[in-house]
This record gives C-alpha cells, structure tokens and sequence, in this order.
C-alpha cells in the first residue's frame, strides 16, 4: 500500500503542491534510518561518558604520583572504598584505564560502521526524495 504525503520545502516553508508517494519500502528504509540515528547518538552519549572516565582515571594516575609512597590509597570499586599500597592502586587504574581505552575503541569502531550504514541509506533516500526528505542531524 502506497501513501501520499505532503512535505515541507526547504527553509521550514510549507509547499501543498509537492505531493510525495512514499512506497511502503521507503517508509521501512525511512524508519531503519531513524532507528540507526537513534543508536549512533546512544553510542555518542556513550562515548563522552567513557571519555570522560578515561579523564578522571588519568587524572587519578597524575594525583597518585603526588601521595606519599607509606600510605594506602582508597580505590572506589562498586559502591565501596578497597584500600592498597601506591603500587597495587597504580596497577589497578593502569587496567581500569586499559579497560576504558579498549570500549571507547570499541564504540568508535560502532559508530563508524554506523555512519557508514547511514551515508549510504542517506545517498539512496536523497536520489528518491530530493529535497523533501530531510536527514540531518540538527545541531544543537
């Protein structure tokens, strides 16, 4: 079953005239898209999370240098504070921070094969649709 639908031109402007049939393959392909876009920004939030933790590890690692060697640190596992010498809490953040380093690899590598899936989704839906189609992400 085909529907007709009536798209906004360019600028936002609404044009009656620019009557779209839009097969129901299109509205999947359409819909597929969307749900790509969805996931690429779920891994992008991801990311700046991981990155994030990345920082406060490596910021952990510059502030461990400074602490006196005969005192134990507190290293926050779980919900609890676990107690080491300097050289056990180094070893801990350098595999903490060899952990975050592999998943923020991991959601890089996502979201490149992603973005790959949508720019050829979007070359396919833009020679459909022209400019009645709008598949960019706003900025924010």
């Amino acid at each position: 079953m085909a529907k007709s639908v009536s798209s906004a031109g360019s600028k936002g402007s609404f044009n009656p005239d620019s009557d779209v049939h839009i097969t129901y393959e299109d509205q999947q392909k359409i819909n597929k898209f969307a749900r790509h876009n969805a996931k690429l920004d779920d891994f992008k939030e991801e990311l700046k999370i991981k990155q994030n933790e990345l920082k406060n590890i490596e910021d952990a690692c510059e502030e461990l240098i400074l602490a006196d060697s005969d005192k134990n640190i507190p290293f926050f596992m779980g919900e609890v504070f676990i107690y080491h010498g300097i050289e056990q809490t180094q070893k801990m953040l350098d595999e903490a921070k060899s952990r975050v380093q592999s998943e923020i690899e991991d959601l890089e590598l996502k979201c490149a094969e992603l973005r790959s899936i949508m720019s050829d989704m979007k070359t396919q839906l833009y020679a459909k649709f022209g400019n009645h189609i709008n598949l960019e992400a706003e900025d924010d």
